[in-house]
């Protein structure tokens, strides 16, 4: 008889979800599994150009359905589906949806699956940058600020400019539209087979960080806060949500539906859901003080600190600060970058053009040979990029740019903004094109390493987890040497659904708190990167005219446009 306990981490990322079988004992993995969204990998419902980024619930559907029972197969199959006791979910935030009473997404109810507007508004979506700037110049009318606890700037990648921009622009979806979802709420909602939208228990990680849910204001804001701002708002606050709660919590067990479809017992708990970073930064096992950075299309990086050492004091500029968002009974503190990994991602599409546009017509080789040679080539640019990158050696060098291809996360928040790169001459070839996009991301890592201690919370060491901390040590040796500190890299290749995994099991009583999840089920890190000093003098040169340019982007950018005369 297995006397074993495991337990299931599941992690949705922007592009794929992953789900991981774990050892609840001593945090080794069983099995694994990858699902890429199929209709986001068709670019369906998604309109780049208007900042428009939405995925489908049947991805989600389908994508759970398939990791979970190709990991119980690859495990055992039923040899170890009794031994399953627990299952916890992360996902991207803030990425809601409009539901009905019975919690519901719209896009999956008659007349709505083809409307991009009854889908998950992905966290990328910056489609209500005008909403945010309504709600950032509506909240200074108020004698409490109700931005106190996210920064003080609200962001057009969160929950109420996300809602009142969705609200105006369907009438068909508002008017069928009972609550807002987050996505790391109804998952777990889905899977204890939850069919009352009022009913469902919301994450203190979601609700804190992008709804303005506090314990100061009793729960969200009053509704006299978002009526005034817009009509369509009236009432909104009843349907939705005045407790939350932590994901060291069960939010039930499985329902006999999910318990059959995925082969497992109705005897599992299904915890609390909470976003990625978030429960990224327990699987990375995080410290206080220690910044943790999640690492791929964008950054997300958490940071916790004792609860008496916040106490009174408030960081302005990022992304909220949230009793219990990380920790139970510690604050967890988020900034981030809106592009990361995406601005790598940018410059190999761009430089990808002929493959994408010409080379299927050449004469010379058929279509087949085509496709394969362009799907080999792609596969090496970026890392090929960063060898020759490296070898430019330690010199000076012109190119400069700033890494706000995506809008700025943090520090102030601000998705209007744009990208740009000095200093090109034609001597600037690829490897050095793409070393300065490399550095922008390192030096847009520093800004916020120095918005924390201008601010009075010190940083005392770096933790990177995510796919690009893994896989480009170049990057990574760089950010190190602008930082001026010392990078560790988790182990786990999945470290997300690791720290999911580590609330399973606390949600399922298998460890008595997350503190200890982390202790027994750490895995450890696979490598650390010193800072170079010898390139101190040059970055922190760099690094002051990549603020010096960054500030006049956001002159350039407040410019009046006024029609062209001839």
């Amino acid at each position: 008889m297995n006397l074993t306990k495991y337990v299931i981490g599941i992690d949705y990322g922007s592009d794929s979800v992953r789900s991981v079988i774990v050892n609840a004992e001593n945090g080794a993995e069983v099995s694994s599994s990858v699902y890429y969204y199929k209709r986001w990998q068709k670019n369906l419902y998604c309109e780049p150009s208007l900042n428009q980024f939405r995925q489908h619930p049947l991805d989600y559907i389908e994508g759970l359905e398939h990791t979970i029972k190709e990991c119980v197969a690859k495990a055992g199959g039923a040899a170890i589906a009794d031994s399953i006791k627990g299952i916890a979910v992360d996902t991207t935030g803030s990425t809601p949806v409009a539901v009905d009473k019975t919690g519901t997404p719209l896009a999956l109810t008659p007349g709505f699956g083809e409307n991009p507007n009854a889908m998950f508004v992905l966290w990328k979506d910056h489609t209500g940058i005008k909403e945010a700037a309504e709600i950032n110049e509506h909240a200074t009318k108020f004698k409490t600020n109700y931005l106190k606890y996210v920064g003080g700037i609200y962001s057009s990648e969160w929950f109420w400019a996300k809602l009142l921009h969705v609200l105006r622009d369907d009438p068909a979806v508002r008017d069928a539209t009972f609550s807002w979802v987050e996505h790391c709420d109804w998952i777990p909602f889905l899977l204890t087979g939850g069919d009352d939208a009022r009913k469902m228990k919301r994450s203190r990680c979601a609700a804190g960080h992008k709804a303005l849910w506090a314990e100061e204001f009793n729960g969200l804001p009053p509704d006299e806060f978002f009526s005034k701002l817009d009509p369509l708002l009236s009432g909104f606050t009843e349907r939705l949500f005045q407790d939350t709660y932590t994901s060291d919590e069960p939010a039930g067990r499985l329902s006999e539906e999910w318990a059959g479809r995925l082969g497992l017992s109705t005897d599992v708990v299904v915890g609390v859901g909470a976003f990625d970073a978030h429960m990224g930064a327990v699987g990375g096992q995080i410290l206080p003080y220690h910044l943790c950075k999640i690492m791929g299309t964008s950054t997300c990086d958490i940071l916790v600190a004792p609860l008496q050492d916040l106490e009174g004091k408030l960081v302005k500029g990022i992304c909220g600060q949230v009793n219990g968002s990380v920790i139970p009974g510690t604050m967890g503190l988020e900034a981030g970058q809106s592009a990361f990994g995406d601005v790598y991602a940018w410059f190999k599409n761009l430089i990808s053009w002929p493959l994408n546009h010409l080379l299927t017509e050449s004469a010379l080789i058929d279509q087949a040979t085509a496709l394969a040679l362009k799907d080999e080539l792609e596969a090496k640019i970026i890392s090929r990029l960063s060898e020759q990158a490296e070898q430019l050696g330690d010199q000076d060098y012109a190119e400069l740019a700033v890494d706000w291809l995506n809008g700025r996360r943090t520090p102030d928040a601000n998705q209007e903004l744009k990208g740009a790169i000095a200093g090109l001459s034609l001597g600037t070839d690829a490897p050095k094109f793409f070393r300065a996009l490399a550095a922008a991301t390192c030096f847009g890592a520093k800004s916020i390493v120095d918005r924390f201690e201008d601010q009075g919370v010190p940083v005392k060491g770096i933790i990177g987890i995510g796919g690009v901390a893994q896989k480009s040590p170049y990057i990574m040796q760089m950010m190190a040497d602008v930082l001026e500190m010392p990078i560790k890299i988790h182990r786990f290749e999945h470290t997300c659904a690791l720290g999911a995994a580590m609330f399973a099991a606390v949600a399922a009583g298998i460890h008595s708190n997350i503190e200890t999840a982390m202790e027994a089920m750490g895995t450890g890190f696979e490598a650390e990167y010193q800072p170079n000093l010898n390139k101190r003098r040059m970055y922190r040169q760099h690094y002051q005219e990549y603020l010096a340019l960054g500030r006049y982007l956001e002159k350039y950018n407040k410019r009046e446009i006024k029609p062209y005369v001839s």
